[in-house]
């Protein structure tokens, strides 16, 4: 019943974008001037470093890896836009946590806004109300080889969320996203609960100079997720290694002058992508829950 469920509110979904971008003549689609006043972009380059990244095996020898990432967002038009990409282990050092990992990994997340396309949305606090997606790809292949010289397999992340958005001005923090994706695994062809998640961006203090510390981050939480053989096949008891709930929150405090950015952030975890804290998920004890810490530098373009 509950994938019955899930996949008349996805056709909804569809149909109702269908319907909306099928009358242009209602759209306000913030066509001020050329660009329009509302479009605006950004891309960050970020060389961080994670510190006991999670989850990962209880026993893990590695305790950290480098990483590049592009990181973009904007608006255009009607499209909202947020995304990265991350190069993990870039010396492919052997003793990093990313050894035998995948190389690559790409977060890209359109919103669809319903404020361009009719007047009369939204109210109050909530300034903008999307059509949310969310899709999270691996880069594939592994970013080192064992002592045989064979890559060593993976099986990527490929999935994908579709639901509702919003941006809601919230007291001290500014403007905030709440998103209520429902999650589509893509490898699987299969529903496997919702996530909600929120994200903020909140300056706090000014220096002199012009130069600031910001509060900056972003919570996912998952719910109502599946624990079946057809999604996890090479987990022996998915009731063990897996949980139906679970997330993730980052709490950054990140000093910005100019043109770079110099941060910390400390992650929280709680049976994160839905494994489970003490399960076998990775062939060993898994650590799901807990914390990790992350430090960065960003060059702003």
């Amino acid at each position: 019943m509950k994938n019955y469920c899930l996949k008349l509110w996805w056709l909804t979904s569809i149909a109702a974008l269908v319907n909306l971008l099928a009358a242009p003549a209602m759209a306000t689609d913030y066509d001020d001037g050329s660009p329009p006043g509302n479009d605006f972009k950004w891309m960050n380059l970020n060389l961080m470093y994670a510190y006991k990244e999670l989850p990962r095996k209880e026993a893990e020898a590695n305790d950290g890896h480098d990483y590049l990432e592009l990181e973009f967002g904007g608006r255009s038009g009607i499209i909202d836009l947020y995304g990265y990409v991350d190069v993990f282990n870039l010396t492919n050092r052997d003793n990093s946590d990313k050894k035998g990992q995948p190389k690559m990994f790409m977060k890209f997340a359109p919103r669809f806004s319903l404020k361009g396309l009719f007047n009369s949305l939204p109210w109050g606090p909530v300034t903008d109300i999307y059509l949310a997606t969310l899709f999270n790809w691996g880069g594939g292949g592994a970013t080192n080889y064992d002592e045989a010289g064979v890559g060593v397999p993976s099986e990527d992340t490929n999935n994908s969320f579709w639901g509702i958005g919003s941006d809601i001005q919230v007291p001290w923090f500014g403007k905030m996203g709440l998103n209520l994706y429902g999650l589509y695994d893509l490898n699987r062809k299969e529903w496997n609960g919702y996530q909600v998640s929120t994200n903020w961006f909140a300056p706090f203090y000014t220096f002199q100079n012009g130069s600031f510390i910001s509060y900056q981050g972003y919570l996912d939480y998952q719910f109502g997720g599946k624990r079946n053989k057809t999604l996890y096949p090479k987990s022996t008891n998915p009731d063990q290694d897996y949980s139906t709930s679970g997330g993730a929150m980052f709490n950054g405090l990140y000093w910005h002058y100019d043109k770079f950015a110099f941060g910390y952030g400390l992650k929280l975890y709680s049976d994160v992508y839905l494994i489970k804290n003490g399960g076998n998920a990775f062939g060993s004890k898994t650590k799901s829950s807990g914390t990790s810490q992350y430090f960065a530098v960003t060059y702003k373009f």
